[in-house]
């Protein structure tokens, strides 16, 4: 018989409210509608406005720092998240300045340091100087000095409270300037840390501009009766609130938001499992070499001539859309590729582990029909599904070395794990169907454990 623990069998607390995602969602939703509103609210209110709609990227930008403003307020303001124990901040003991202002020096050291050479691979790499990332390199150098100046009030302040002001960051600082005792393996995890938030927070704000103006300009009147252009459109709008929210999650890493990197992920092939679906790697790897959408139409061309299931077919793809957005709503300000930021057990991750890849994979067969081709060519139809199945393969990679980091990381993430094997409305059938065609099952039915 397979005997496990009542802990194993119980779902953990999730450490991310489901409000915070709400409340930036509501901000977000509600700033799309004055910025679309804007000529209107302009003229009411007798102001001459020459700017038509708010769709431009400063605007875009703005619509974000407002979303993780209000997430932010919400979290500290209503759910007190800065008193929570794993933000290692004790307020009740606040030291003088004088006790830590050597280790704040320290810090300060490390984190300059940090920036100047993340600064110095977004120069080398010609990619953030052309296109979409020219804005995100337009914005970040606005942003130096006053990070710099910020950072010396700020580092000083968190020091005065936290439990052990000699975090990775300190140990990187430490290495720097000869200090004694820093650990090698915390400055490892201080630039697994600072790696993927330089690298995403790039490619995010690089996005941010296009779909939003999209969204803004809009018109909705023509499209409401076409099943293709509605639907583009809400695809359009989902991936906006997945964008917008999904950069405010590497942003705000701060400990009183109890949004901190925790970890980030130790294992090389998560690494490269992830990074080859972004650019610049995703620009050689599934743009090109596993390009699937070779002689290929859409969903649109193949039901053009099935009105009715033109528009079961939108409702489809719409909602594997908002499944996908649903995910990075679900994380609040937590969300971030590759790390380990607290364990998050609602909404869609009650019912699989990986709603977003799952969502994401089952919208491009739904939407790209790779098997079916313009030019009725047999290679082109074996070769594109082919394709989409190793990309789809990738993301299965993705997903079994972020549990493999999370399993290692906390206890909480290994009783959601069990959890969901026994209960998560997906994840449970596809591990019972795993068990059934393993060969190490035993005569009892029960899963013989691993050496």
């Amino acid at each position: 018989m397979d005997v496990r623990s009542d802990t194993a069998l119980r779902l953990p607390a999730s450490d991310v409210s489901p409000w915070v995602g709400l409340i930036g969602l509501a901000t977000l939703l509600s700033y799309i509608l004055f910025a679309r509103s804007f000529p209107e609210i302009s003229a009411a209110l007798g102001f001459e406005n020459d700017l038509g709609r708010l769709s431009g990227p400063y605007s875009a930008l703005l619509a974000m720092v407002l979303t993780g403003g209000a997430m932010a307020a919400w979290s500290v303001c209503v759910e007190k998240v800065h008193r929570n124990p794993s933000t290692g901040i004790d307020w009740d003991r606040r030291r003088p300045v004088a006790d830590v202002l050597n280790d704040s020096i320290t810090k300060l050291a490390g984190l300059w340091a940090t920036w100047f050479i993340i600064a110095g691979l977004y120069c080398l790499g010609r990619w953030y100087w052309d296109g979409a990332y020219l804005f995100a390199m337009q914005v970040m150098g606005a942003a130096v000095v006053p990070l710099v100046l910020l950072s010396v009030p700020y580092v000083i302040w968190i020091d005065r409270v936290m439990d052990d002001p000699r975090d990775q960051s300190w140990h990187f600082g430490a290495m720097l300037i000869g200090r004694e005792n820093f650990d090698v393996e915390l400055v490892k995890k201080h630039w697994r840390a600072w790696i993927i938030k330089g690298f995403f927070s790039a490619f995010m704000i690089s996005i941010l501009p296009s779909g939003f103006a999209a969204v803004v300009d809009s018109d909705v009147t023509e499209i409401v009766r076409d099943p293709v252009r509605l639907g583009v459109l809400l695809f359009e709008l989902l991936f906006v609130i997945d964008v917008q929210i999904g950069t405010v999650g590497y942003l705000l890493t701060f400990r009183p938001l109890d949004a901190h990197i925790r970890s980030g992920n130790p294992f090389l092939a998560g690494w490269l499992a992830a990074l080859v679906c972004y650019p610049p790697l995703a620009w050689g790897v599934l743009g090109n070499i596993l390009q699937y959408e070779v002689n290929t139409a859409d969903w649109a061309y193949w039901l053009a001539d099935y009105p009715a299931l033109l528009w079961l077919w939108a409702g489809w793809l719409v909602f594997l859309t908002a499944i996908y957005a649903w995910a990075t709503v679900a994380f609040g300000i937590r969300f971030s590729n590759l790390t380990y930021r607290g364990v998050l057990t609602n909404g869609p991750y009650r019912f699989t582990r990986h709603p977003a890849y799952v969502a994401k994979n089952l919208f491009w067969w739904g939407s790209v029909l790779p098997f079916l081709v313009t030019n009725g060519s047999m290679v082109d139809m074996i070769r594109n599904t082919a394709f989409l199945a190793l990309v789809s393969g990738i993301y299965y990679w993705r997903a079994r070395t972020e549990e493999a980091h999370l399993l290692l990381e906390d206890e909480k993430y290994r009783e959601y794990w069990d959890w969901m094997q026994e209960n998560g409305a997906i994840t449970s059938r596809i591990a019972r169907l795993l068990d059934r065609m393993n060969p190490r099952k035993g005569m009892s039915g029960a899963v013989q454990p691993a050496e």
